[in-house]
């Protein structure tokens, strides 16, 4: 093994989520989940997001929770509500506990500071839909909209063994290069959305996939990108063409800084390769 692989196996190691804040980001969830189940029916409660799916690069920026109302108990006239009156009863009730709560789009946030290792945790109310899935609400459509993040999580774990658990670590990496760039990629599900269609198995050297990645994503970022769950709308949506031409050039300069880095490996200068890599991935990488 090269000392650019050796590199990209302490990348891959810098971007899991260690024990420690496994267990800060559980001793919080769960009691944010414990305090509305004691004060709200509820028909279930669970993780969702990138943080579920192990796709989550660190900082936690935030954990994504869903708060399924019971359909027969008292809250089940929510539902009948509009979206941006069920996300203020949440946000009064959360703010009993944690005074900093505040409304952000269709979840209430509850923030624990920028230098925190758990930066943040989000909580959705929801309710089931009676064909699979669930309802969250849309306040800035005052609609609610159909999602399945159950079934976000079932492909990125069959992605994932089809590629030899090399499918999750890679997602983390495209996504570290996207924050690196102060995240042009919104939202940053979309690079998972588009790395299932475009990433397939078996999956190569993590230097040359990143490469092919970059590439195909910059010449599509402005195609339709479905919800993986077949409810929602594009996963693209909320960028106007604007910001798909910002996040292609982005891309297309991050392909860019790839290529260089994988021809001066080939050419034996790793340690000139390293730093370009380092562009790309900032303190997450590391010198082997």
């Amino acid at each position: 093994m090269g000392y650019i692989d050796d590199a990209f196996t302490r990348l891959k190691h810098n971007l899991e989520i260690t024990q420690t804040e496994q267990n800060l980001a559980k001793a919080r969830h769960e009691a944010i989940r414990d305090f509305v189940r004691s004060h709200w029916d509820l028909a279930e409660d669970f993780l969702t997001g990138s943080y579920r799916r192990d796709t989550k690069t660190k900082k936690l920026k935030d954990i994504d929770i869903f708060m399924v109302l019971d359909a027969n108990g008292p809250q089940a006239g929510f539902r009948d509500l509009a979206p941006i009156q069920v996300i203020n009863a949440l946000e009064i009730l959360l703010r009993q506990k944690w005074g900093a709560a505040a409304r952000d789009g269709m979840a209430v946030v509850i923030p624990y500071g920028p230098e925190d290792e758990v930066m943040s945790i989000d909580v959705v109310p929801a309710f089931k839909r009676d064909n699979g899935g669930y309802y969250i609400p849309n306040p800035s459509a005052g609609d609610w909209i159909a999602t399945n993040p159950k079934r976000h999580h079932e492909l990125s774990i069959a992605k994932n063994a089809d590629c030899d658990d090399k499918f999750v670590p890679f997602v983390k990496m495209v996504k570290g290069i996207n924050r690196e760039l102060d995240e042009p990629v919104s939202p940053s599900f979309l690079l998972e959305v588009m790395a299932q269609s475009l990433v397939k198995p078996p999956i190569g050297r993590y230097q040359d996939e990143i490469v092919l990645f970059l590439a195909t994503a910059a010449e599509r970022i402005g195609d339709e990108w479905p919800d993986p769950a077949g409810l929602g709308g594009d996963v693209n949506a909320v960028m106007n063409a604007t910001q798909k031409l910002t996040a292609a050039n982005a891309l297309t300069q991050a392909r860019a800084i790839a290529e260089r880095a994988v021809d001066l490996e080939d050419e034996g200068q790793e340690r000139a390769a390293y730093d370009e890599w380092k562009k790309l991935f900032g303190n997450r990488m590391t010198r082997p």
